[in-house]
């Protein structure tokens, strides 16, 4: 997950590089733009994921360890998702008095769900494995399952993509919120690319 973390932050980088080097009035921007992406990966995106990874991790092990009932799984939900959205990247560079600020807060929750019920699965492996391909393999048996999982998650993040989208006013930064956008959606397409062939080579 760490991995995979990492892997983005530099590809939003780089997006955005390339972002800037096609617009013809970039370079007014350009330095608001890369100096706000660099301090941002390095004290805020890096950190706030990582406790991302640790809260859903943390709550998967608590749901097991209450018997993995609906009822457990609900309360944990409640519990930490408020931790959850307080470090999510989207959530926090966007404003909160915004009209569609309440909206985005709701998909993210249906992302925390879901993404829970994806890292329970993972963590109710009993068998002893050597890798995270046989981890996954064994979590969801069959590349459909697992196909089908992986296009739910990324059906909620692309609704996400598009609250932003459909009106960038949303975001906190004033200069360079077009350049952001793109940047997101070229990620997005990246990323989305990324998993399905991972995922390929998984069940091969």
């Amino acid at each position: 997950m760490i991995e995979q973390m990492e892997h983005s932050l530099a590809l939003g980088r780089k997006l955005i590089d390339t972002e800037l080097d096609t617009g013809i009035l970039n370079f007014l921007v350009r330095p608001v733009v890369k100096t706000f992406y660099d301090y941002w990966v390095q004290y805020d995106a890096s950190k706030n994921t990582k406790k991302q990874i640790d809260i859903t991790l943390e709550a998967g092990r608590q749901v097991l360890l209450n018997g993995n009932s609906e009822e457990s799984f609900d309360k944990i939900i409640d519990e930490t998702f408020p931790k959850y959205l307080e470090v999510d990247q989207v959530s926090r560079n966007c404003s909160k008095n915004h009209e569609n600020f309440e909206r985005l807060v709701e998909i993210t929750k249906d992302t925390y769900v879901n993404y829970l019920e994806e890292v329970i699965k993972l963590l109710n492996v009993r068998e002893d494995i050597d890798n995270y391909g046989d981890l996954c393999r064994e979590a969801f048996k069959t590349e459909k399952r697992a196909k089908d999982d992986l296009v739910k998650q990324l059906d909620f993040n692309e609704m996400r993509i598009k609250v932003v989208e459909e009106d960038p006013s949303i975001i906190k930064l004033s200069v360079g919120r077009g350049i952001i956008v793109k940047a997101l959606r070229s990620g997005f397409e990246e990323t989305k690319r990324e998993f399905y062939a991972a995922l390929d080579d998984t069940y091969e």
